[in-house]
């Protein structure tokens, strides 16, 4: 295995999602006012259904056909994969502390980092199985001689992009309002996004040593971005008074990364 192509290949998805989470994040030097709840709520639902979307036919498909293809139990294997991804995320954001964008109660253990701070780690925690999943994405493209998976992991990581930078904005611009330079609330938008070259990394690591766990890490990372999507994304993409606006945002989403991944991959 060339893990040092792998290793190529994984840098250049996920870094290309981070620089949309930078993108997002340069618009505090362009735009002076906070971004709207309203406007919030849009891209929350926007981006949990593009994750649905990449958890299904991006990660829980392929490690499907992968796990049939082996003749071993789909179960066991892909359905333990995707509680393990579950628990990891429970686990973490019961411990991080952190505050989701529409809310005012913070979660995880009680600290005294300021709202910015624990928006940014909100933020943070949910790009880490975003991280994994655009990693794994790659490493089979790899390891595949066929244009297929390439394809559709180039969808994976634009469909990542697209959410990622109103993810940057949403850090930076708040920063802005309550008194950070320009460059600094820049940094910590930007900085938000840096998990996800770590998760792929991780992942390239785990996949070189054990080549097996190819489909667990897989619907692990299905299982991680679902979590968050029932968890976060789409209870705050619908708080408040009722609207279709939120649900409009999730199936758009939706529709966006499976045509992406169709048309790619």
């Amino acid at each position: 295995m060339n893990i040092s192509k792998e290793m190529l290949y994984v840098l250049m998805g996920t870094g290309f999602t981070f620089l949309a989470t930078a993108i997002g994040a340069s618009l505090v030097f362009f735009f002076k006012d906070n971004m709207k709840t309203s406007t919030q709520k849009l891209f929350l639902g926007f981006a949990a259904g593009v994750m649905i979307a990449a958890s299904v036919w991006s990660l829980l498909i392929p490690a499907i056909n992968i796990v049939n293809d082996r003749h071993q139990s789909v179960p066991f294997i892909v359905g333990g994969g995707f509680i393990l991804g579950a628990l990891f995320l429970m686990l973490l954001d019961s411990l991080i502390p952190h505050l989701h964008f529409v809310s005012n109660e913070t979660e995880g253990i009680k600290s005294s980092f300021k709202r910015t701070t624990l928006l940014t780690f909100a933020v943070t925690l949910h790009n880490i199985p975003e991280g994994m999943a655009v990693g794994i994405a790659f490493v089979m493209a790899v390891q595949t001689p066929e244009t297929t998976p390439l394809m559709g992991a180039i969808a994976l990581a634009i469909g990542m992009a697209l959410q990622n930078v109103p993810e940057g904005a949403a850090i930076s611009l708040p920063l802005k309002k309550e008194g950070f330079s320009n460059g600094k609330a820049f940094l910590y938008g930007a900085g938000s996004g840096f998990v996800e070259p770590l998760g792929g990394i991780l992942t390239v690591l785990l996949a070189g040593f054990i080549t097996g766990l190819m489909p667990w890490i897989l619907a692990f990372a299905a299982g991680a971005m679902i979590y968050v999507v029932v968890e976060e994304l789409i209870p705050e993409s619908n708080l408040g008074e009722h609207s279709n606006a939120g649900t409009i945002s999730v199936m758009f989403g939706f529709l966006l990364m499976m045509m992406l991944d169709v048309m790619l991959g």
